[in-house]
């Protein structure tokens, strides 16, 4: 009598579900699309940043960008993308206990703070209904949600791209 192994006796259905749980990630859920700042910037502008001369820091005010790289031009490909992106807060509209629930969000600290604003293709605004608090605007997060191209404009700088959030967490590679 020859013993097969039992994996060989199971049903192919049985088999297939097995191996689809096995190969999903431990969350349970596929792996989100991690989108990088610098996909949101035409190549035309990428290469502007790139061939910059060096910023002079003489005077009272901050550098400014040149214009030609804040006309806010988008990569159509990345509208409606779903996935996540990391970066750092700048709140626009908070609740009384301080939950965040509409901001920019910028791919370095004090953006439209204290320093000139990026171009609008680095700047999202988000939205996040259940809001959520950060200890410190210096402290990174992750959002997730769908990405869309939509121009918001206000007193603190302009954005190219907008998401409502399904999910706002604290930074961690």
């Amino acid at each position: 009598m020859t013993l097969s192994p039992a994996w060989t006796r199971l049903s192919l259905p049985l088999f297939t579900v097995i191996v689809i749980v096995l190969l999903l990630p431990a969350t349970g859920r596929a792996e989100t699309w991690e989108i990088d700042w610098l996909e949101l910037m035409p190549a035309e502008d990428l290469a502007l940043l790139e061939n910059m001369p060096e910023i002079e820091h003489d005077g009272d005010g901050a550098p400014l960008l040149p214009d030609e790289i804040m006309t806010g031009r988008v990569v159509p490909e990345m509208g409606d993308v779903e996935g996540r992106i990391p970066g750092f807060v700048v709140p626009l509209k908070t609740t009384q206990d301080m939950r965040i629930l509409e901001f920019f969000l910028v791919p370095y600290y004090g953006a439209c703070i204290h320093v000139p604003p990026p171009p609008p293709n680095q700047i999202i605004h988000v939205k996040f209904k259940e809001g959520f608090t950060l200890e410190a605007l210096y402290d990174p997060v992750w959002i997730e949600g769908k990405l869309v191209i939509e121009r918001t404009e206000n007193d603190l700088g302009a954005s190219s791209y907008s998401m409502v959030a399904t999910g706002v967490e604290p930074y961690e590679e």
